[in-house]
């Protein structure tokens, strides 16, 4: 990726109420995203409960997406989360067949108290097996959820054994010292903030954008705010009270209070929907957030 990357939204699932994607309500959502800031938007994420899906759900949205008009090359982001070397890469096949932007790729997830050594391994294998195919990864470090972190070491060690295919990371870890040194370590990646509390800051220390959950929401403020480095005194404040219930769910629920559409609600098995009476406090919270004025 040669271009600043800029906002993606990190794509949350419409589904019906027996868990079935809604492929015409995600189309629509993909092009609302794009046309109200993003750049691409990232499918498969951990809003978009990506490890939910199966290869035939994950061919079944990239259809959708391509058949919605969306430039593959320039506006998906693939999500990739599996434990096997061989799940990883049928993965991440698909989004190559496809000609994706780019792949956001997590380590391997279910084995805790691993090695930088055995995860350098793991991603040596993917990424040597892949071929030519291997492109445009992001690492994509998200402990909260794998609890599987990526420390620097390996970051750079992946980087050096692999300059034509390691681009950026996205962090997700919620640690803001540990941007800061991922930013001084690495910058000639494309550092990319998780967690949008940190976002501006992020920026002005030269991280290249962000994928983000709230992008589901308000991407143009979120746009602002990569542009300019300026601070977004709502953005915290509302992060703060996502934070405050199951993340995917809750943002679910701010997409069907803008969109006024409670079918947004419905989540996949493990997860529980939010309960609409619960859904409406948080979604009237961010109208009162956001009623005030950006500092």
């Amino acid at each position: 990726m040669s271009e600043r990357f800029g906002l993606s939204a990190a794509m949350t699932l419409p589904v019906t109420t027996n868990g079935a994607v809604d492929l015409k309500r995600l189309a629509g959502h993909a092009r609302w995203c794009l046309a109200s800031g993003c750049g691409s938007v990232a499918a498969f994420g951990t809003t978009g409960e990506g490890a939910s899906l199966g290869l035939s759900g994950r061919e079944q949205v990239l259809g959708a997406l391509i058949g919605a008009g969306i430039d593959a090359r320039r506006s998906i982001v693939g999500g990739v989360s599996a434990s096997s070397v061989h799940e990883a890469i049928v993965q991440t096949r698909l989004l190559m067949d496809t000609d994706c932007r780019a792949v956001l790729l997590a380590p391997p997830f279910y084995f805790k108290g691993v090695t930088d050594e055995g995860l350098h391994d793991w991603f040596a294998r993917v990424f040597e097996k892949l071929g030519t195919q291997a492109r445009d990864v992001i690492l994509y470090n998200i402990p909260s959820v794998t609890a599987v972190p990526l420390s620097i070491e390996l970051i750079g060690r992946l980087r050096a054994d692999f300059p034509e295919i390691v681009s950026g990371v996205k962090d997700s870890s919620g640690d803001f010292t540990y941007t800061k040194q991922l930013l001084a370590a690495h910058g000639e990646l494309a550092i990319l903030i998780g967690d949008e509390r940190n976002l501006s800051e992020g920026v002005r220390l030269g991280a290249q954008g962000s994928i983000s959950g709230l992008a589901n929401i308000c991407p143009g403020d979120l746009n602002t705010m990569i542009a300019s480095g300026c601070d977004d005194a709502r953005i915290p404040l509302i992060v703060e009270e996502v934070l405050k219930y199951p993340v995917t769910p809750a943002v679910k629920a701010l997409v069907a209070h803008r969109t006024g559409d409670a079918s947004w609600l419905n989540v996949r098995p493990p997860l529980v929907a939010m309960d609409p009476a619960v859904a409406a406090r948080l979604g009237a919270t961010f109208d009162a957030i956001f009623a005030a004025k950006a500092a």
